[in-house]
């Protein structure tokens, strides 16, 4: 059986925030909308909520954070999806180049690699570290042991690298393994950025020989001169919540029916069985679009 909200969306996958610590210190990082987690969830825990999630027709999982592959036990968490769920992870690349081909073996589908800058030094202003070699590494090691397509996660910040958009439609031309996502920046007090992104896809559109809408979120993707692109924007979108099929799992172990929202999580740390699928009913039944 399928979880469906009361607004008839049914929820077909889960994201898994695995530990807020990260090696980076990227400015807009909003870590899947955590205000201050506490303790890290345990393996326990995510192999229950894992085999939950299955028994409700779930059909992928995707492992985020803070950064995932700083959990010194990723592998086995890879591992103990269940085979009935594709699995998939967001990272910010700088460790992948030394466990892509365990992460593969252990069953994990695809990686979305965090990417804001492909200038070093802009890249250093942004993360706070001198890694930007590493990613691209990571991402080749990723390319070659199958983690495809690789996903290039590009937040665009005004005045800083939005003067990088060309650069990043060359670095994926003809890489049949690698879709760039251009990503609004996620700021709910500002409508600054509407305007930016406003531009970047209408360019996109104008230059496009194809485009299609994937069904989730009613997302777009261009597609121009060899390069697959998809503009990610939830801020202010009505289609973006309407098309929302995700529950997540904060790296504390609380069920957050909504990115945005912080004041309706479930605490579903220790729970088993059906104590924690009604705990699933409950949190499914919380979810409401936070624009309409």
């Amino acid at each position: 059986m399928f979880l469906t909200d009361s607004y008839n969306r049914p929820v077909t996958n889960i994201r898994i925030s695995l530990t807020s610590k990260c090696n980076l210190g990227c400015r807009y990082c909003h870590r899947e909308g955590e205000v201050s987690p506490k303790e890290e969830i345990s393996f326990e825990d995510i192999a229950e909520i894992l085999k939950t999630a299955a028994k409700f027709n779930m059909k992928s999982v995707k492992f985020t954070g803070g950064e995932p592959t700083l959990r010194k036990d990723i592998i086995e968490i890879v591992k103990a999806v269940p085979t009935s769920m594709e699995s998939s992870m967001t990272t910010n690349g700088t460790l992948l180049s030394g466990m892509a081909y365990d992460l593969k073996d252990a069953g994990l589908s695809r990686v979305n690699v965090s990417l804001d800058s492909l200038k070093p030094e802009k890249y250093r202003k942004i993360t706070g570290k001198d890694y930007l070699q590493r990613v691209i590494e990571g991402i080749d090691t990723s390319i070659e042991a199958g983690l495809t397509p690789v996903k290039l996660n590009v937040v665009i910040l005004r005045d800083c690298n939005d003067d990088e958009i060309e650069d990043f439609i060359s670095f994926v031309k003809n890489k049949n393994d690698i879709i760039l996502q251009f990503i609004e920046y996620m700021d709910l007090k500002s409508k600054d950025n509407d305007n930016e992104m406003d531009s970047i896809e209408k360019e996109l559109k104008k230059r496009s020989k194809i485009i299609y809408t994937r069904r989730m979120h009613h997302r777009k993707k261009y597609c121009i001169d060899g390069a697959e692109i998809e503009v990610v924007r939830p801020m202010h979108n009505n289609e973006f919540c309407a098309f929302c099929n995700r529950l997540r799992v904060t790296s504390d172990g609380e069920l957050k029916p909504c990115l945005l929202r912080h004041d309706n999580h479930i605490d579903i740390k220790g729970k088993r069985g059906v104590e924690l699928e009604e705990l699933f009913k409950l949190a499914v039944g919380r979810r409401e679009p936070f624009f309409r």
